[in-house]
């Protein structure tokens, strides 16, 4: 019985997340619960600032057990190609409900020093956001609806730039990556998507507990026309350099648990689930998210940095 209603449930979100790609109102970005740890993706000015070569995977999975839930993958290469250029490329694949969404950029950052220990490093991105959408996917009580009549494929270029101030210490960041609105209908004018930009704001801090314990809170809120603001804060503490064990919570939405290990110099794994407090929470068995990263660090930064950002 429980498996019916999840399954019911299931297909209602499935049709009325797709619904939102052909509504008026503006879509929401992917969540992330490590942003701290995919920020390329967020923010084209962190492009090469973290090490001379950073390439990461990410998959998340939301609300384990309902048809049509999101379901999010994300590609990250980036690095510093001088002394203050840095290049990178990132690739979102995001599917929810009917819909996926495909956005490719190439990522070019540049680095000011602003201070003895403080930087300011100025990114832009550029690419394409590819949406389709399939409604064979979506159940509806009216089949002969002129809306679900035709899919829908649409591409769309992106240009989006981003600030990251940073010291070795702490962070802020400011950036979208889309400045370019667009909508779209079809041949019949019922159906339009309304895609609007993205806007991001994130900050975050090291502090030494003591000589083995440091204390990083990070916070990230994301704002889009249309919709309620979006706010993540988490704390994390570092363990020896090595173990990173924290918390999180994203404002009515949900409360995480982290966990992450950096090992063989190079490699950090990083997991994270999230335990929903709407009204979904009955319904589903929380969500997941898993992030590897392979990095390439300057000797002489890495020993005078704690950031791991």
């Amino acid at each position: 019985m429980i498996q019916i209603i999840k399954n019911r449930i299931g297909a209602i979100l499935c049709l009325t997340l797709a619904l939102q790609w052909t509504g008026v109102k503006g879509q929401q970005a992917p969540q992330y619960t490590q942003y701290m740890y995919n920020t390329t993706v967020l923010n084209s000015g962190y492009t090469g600032t973290s090490a001379n070569f950073e390439a990461n995977v990410l998959y998340r999975t939301q609300w384990v057990g309902l048809d049509g839930a999101p379901e999010t993958q994300s590609f990250t290469i980036q690095g510093r190609t001088g002394k203050r250029i840095g290049l990178g490329l990132t690739a979102v694949n995001d599917n929810i409900g009917a819909s996926n969404n495909v956005k490719v950029n190439g990522h070019f950052a540049y680095e000011l020093p602003t201070g003895q220990k403080t930087k300011l490093s100025l990114g832009l991105n550029a690419g394409l956001d590819i949406l389709n959408i399939d409604w064979s996917k979506g159940i509806y009580s009216d089949d002969l609806d002129p809306v679900f009549s035709e899919n829908l494929n649409e591409t769309r270029p992106m240009f989006g730039v981003g600030a990251y101030f940073y010291s070795d210490r702490w962070y802020l960041g400011l950036s979208t990556d889309n400045f370019l609105n667009s909508e779209i209908y079809s041949d019949d004018d019922r159906a339009v998507t309304d895609r609007k930009s993205q806007y991001y704001f994130m900050a975050g801090y090291v502090m030494d507990l003591s000589s083995s314990v440091k204390f990083k809170p990070a916070m990230l809120t994301k704002h889009v026309a249309g919709t309620p603001l979006t706010l993540d804060v988490s704390a994390n503490f570092l363990l020896q350099e090595k173990v990173s064990l924290g918390v999180a919570y994203r404002y009515d939405d949900a409360v995480s648990i982290l966990a992450g290990l950096h090992f063989a110099k190079r490699f950090f794994v990083g997991y994270a689930y999230d335990y929903s407090l709407t009204g979904l929470d009955n319904y589903n068995d929380g969500s997941h998210e898993i992030i590897l990263k392979y990095s390439v660090f300057d000797v002489n930064k890495r020993a005078l940095s704690p950031r791991f950002f």
